[in-house]
């Protein structure tokens, strides 16, 4: 296992470092520290790399990227509805970046932040160990809270991403890593990708993208990803109901031994298998590269957002996104890469 640190640029007057975790397979990892952003998830076949997740090459690219690109969300994932909610007798108000709702965090929230980084490295793991503490005075959530994201990368070729937090005050916490998928050997589209989910339902949505509470069966519809099937067929039959893209709730079934999802190309050369300690994927599917593309809704890039159910806060059925003060938190996302 081999770890690097090197310079990844300034942004807002601070200084960026890009980590690099590379095991015996050339298997590589990079975050960069600036949003605890996944940068590269890439494997070596047959002399040749392959990147699972979508990037941008210039670091000015992840600054208050639209698209949230590979970074880490926080303290909740997700759209908060009115940007406010009960807690321990009192409302919070939240700030609302995506009127009238707050989401990911809101504009101060964990992807604007550049975190800390350590690392440490074992016989057969490399990890960079990401550190911030967050006041109520900067992102309006409750208490002061400290995070730690870890990404570790394995000689079995996974990635495990673990979060772990403590409050001094009760507060919300439910955080992920918005990661782009694209499997495909040439990553231009994702016609050739397909998806596996472990759930059969999905939250309804309003318009402004708030569940409503209501939780319904995907068997037979574009949402039904029960067996493999690839994301150009889904986007068909959503098609025919006048929908053009996927930006929703999956329930899945959490587990640390089964994959809650599983994503491959069709030429059968990869698969990344999904692991989460909870119940949701957020599905998203989007153009990353080229804004053209992404307004006619021909999309390369699949963000896979594993999380508790957004807005669980006002649905007593969705999750407990709860961190009670002076009390620990840890959440865990994997990704298991395998060559077919």
């Amino acid at each position: 296992m081999e770890i690097t640190k090197s310079s990844a640029g300034t942004l807002n007057q601070q200084a960026v470092s890009k980590y690099l975790l590379t095991n015996q397979q050339g298997t590589r990892v990079a975050v960069l520290t600036w949003g605890a952003t996944l940068q590269e998830f890439s494997v070596v076949e047959d002399g040749e790399k392959h990147n699972l997740i979508m990037n941008r090459p210039n670091l000015k690219d992840y600054d208050h990227n639209s698209f949230y690109l590979c970074q880490t969300l926080g303290r909740v994932a997700g759209r908060i509805a009115g940007a406010q909610f009960d807690l321990d007798g009192k409302t919070v108000h939240l700030d609302a970046n995506e009127k009238p709702n707050a989401s990911h965090g809101g504009p101060h929230g964990f992807t604007f932040v550049n975190w800390d980084a350590t690392t440490k490295q074992t016989e057969d793991t490399a990890s960079v160990v990401l550190t911030h503490t967050a006041t109520e005075a900067e992102d309006k959530y409750p208490g002061t809270i400290k995070t730690t994201v870890t990404f570790t990368l394995t000689e079995e070729n996974r990635l495990d991403i673990t979060f772990d937090a403590e409050s001094d005050a009760a507060t919300l916490f439910n955080p992920t890593v918005h990661t782009y998928f694209n499997v495909t050997d040439d990553q231009h589209s994702l016609d050739n990708q397909w998806v596996k989910l472990s759930g059969d339902k999905r939250l309804v949505l309003n318009q402004e993208k708030i569940p409503t509470g209501e939780m319904v069966k995907t068997a037979g519809t574009g949402y039904d990803f029960s067996q493999p099937r690839t994301v150009k067929d889904g986007l068909t039959q959503l098609n025919q109901d006048g929908h053009v893209e996927y930006d929703d709730a999956f329930v899945v079934v959490p587990s640390k031994d089964q994959p809650i999802a599983e994503i491959g190309d069709t030429t059968g050369h990869r698969e990344v298998q999904v692991y989460s300690d909870r119940n949701a994927l957020v599905v998203f599917t989007a153009n990353v590269t080229d804004a053209d593309r992404m307004a006619k809704h021909d999309y390369n890039a699949l963000a896979m957002e594993a999380q508790t159910l957004p807005d669980a806060i006002h649905h007593a059925d969705f999750g407990d996104v709860v961190l009670p003060a002076n009390q620990p938190v840890q959440h865990t996302i994997s990704y298991q890469y395998l060559r077919k």
